[in-house]
């Protein structure tokens, strides 16, 4: 896939802009897991515009997954619906004129604004803030908002077709960034199955008490697995605090407490989609980790709490959801963790990760909420 950074015209033959192709710009300016819901109105729009050069407005730190993408040609850095800069990147890329410009990132002005002074020829999009026409169904999955979307101009999208290729090498990037990590298992790593325990979130109404994320990290090596702890630079406290607790209830065997590795801070998005990929299993709060363990098909405990599955969750497949929505609050924002999300306990957890491990587990998404 050809990648446009605002810096030169990539993608064709020689790295040469296809000339003869319309350009459609779909803006989807935001994180890891919207770009990730995303992918099936991307399809969609593969489909319905078969013609056409599909180029993604994203922000640059999502170039690595946005290359696994099927559905885009190429990508121009977008930070935002205030980047005023896209068309002169486009320009700058020869990915103009616009044909067409469709908004997979609000139902706000900014972002209608900013694609409309692309002056496509077709627009794509929400009423703003759902007025003009019927209002948006907010009880709708964001899979499923953004397909609607599309059916409503006579395209085509299935909200549950999520799935993208996994990393190339994932195996040797994983041993990579083990091996940085002074990781005691980098060699043996690829021979024996490992968890991915993510204890990383923005907003402190996702964070799941460290103590918890330990036990469960303890309990999965007591089921035979490795387990890599992971969270991002900010993060490193809780993904330290996390081993530590796992370590201390596993102090009985020394052996068992090697079985455990801290990365956090320690990974790039390839790093962690390759992470992801490899692994038999993944726990996660509702965060683009529980989304890229979907698109690449693995095994994932996911626990909600200030927002609910309903909007969020995985699709069908093996996966598990925990919350208790009869206490949840709903504070996204809030500093404080959400009451939904501290009714899910360890045991819980272990119990839902013991299921999914099993030979036989059902494929179908249960949950308790």
């Amino acid at each position: 896939m050809g990648e446009s950074r605002g810096d030169g015209p990539v993608g064709g033959p020689g790295g040469r802009i296809d000339v003869d192709r319309p350009v459609l710009v779909v803006l989807r300016a935001l994180g890891l897991g919207d770009l990730l819901v995303a992918v099936p109105a991307l399809r969609g729009l593969r489909a319905g515009f078969p013609h056409h050069r599909i180029v993604l407005a994203a922000p640059e730190g999502l170039a690595p997954l946005v290359g696994a993408i099927d559905a885009v040609d190429d990508r121009v850095h977008c930070a935002g619906p205030e980047d005023t800069a896209l068309a002169e990147r486009l320009r700058g890329a020869g990915l103009w004129p616009v044909d067409t410009a469709v908004n997979l990132h609000g139902d706000g002005e900014a972002s209608r604004g900013l694609l409309v002074g692309l002056e496509p020829r077709t627009y794509i999009g929400e009423p703003v803030g759902g007025a003009g026409g019927a209002p948006r169904d907010s009880a709708l999955h964001q899979r499923e908002r953004w397909v609607a979307l599309l059916r409503e101009h006579g395209l085509p999208g299935d909200p549950t077709d999520v799935r993208i290729g996994s990393p190339r090498g994932a195996g040797r990037i994983v041993e990579r960034a083990l091996r940085a990590a002074d990781a005691p298992f980098p060699e043996t790593c690829g021979a024996h199955p490992f968890a991915l325990v993510h204890v990383g979130a923005k907003f402190g109404s996702r964070h799941w008490p460290v103590e918890r994320f330990g036990a469960v990290t303890a309990g999965l090596v007591r089921q035979g697995l490795r387990v890599l702890v992971t969270g991002n630079q900010v993060e490193r406290p809780r993904t330290a605090a996390t081993v530590r607790a796992a370590q201390e209830l596993l102090s009985g065997g020394a052996a068992e407490g090697e079985e455990v590795v801290d990365l956090g801070g320690r990974l790039g998005l390839e790093e962690l989609c390759a992470c992801v990929a490899g692994s038999a299993l993944v726990v996660s709060v509702d965060t683009g980790v529980a989304h890229l363990a979907s698109a690449y098909g693995r095994p994932s405990v996911v626990l909600f709490g200030p927002v609910g599955p309903e909007l969020w969750g995985p699709p069908p497949g093996p996966h598990r959801v925990l919350t208790d929505v009869s206490v949840r609050r709903g504070d996204v924002r809030a500093t404080d963790p959400d009451p939904a999300l501290l009714a899910v306990t360890a045991a819980d957890v272990l119990a839902e990760a013991r299921a999914l491990l099993q030979p036989r587990a059902p494929a179908a998404g249960g949950s308790r909420h």
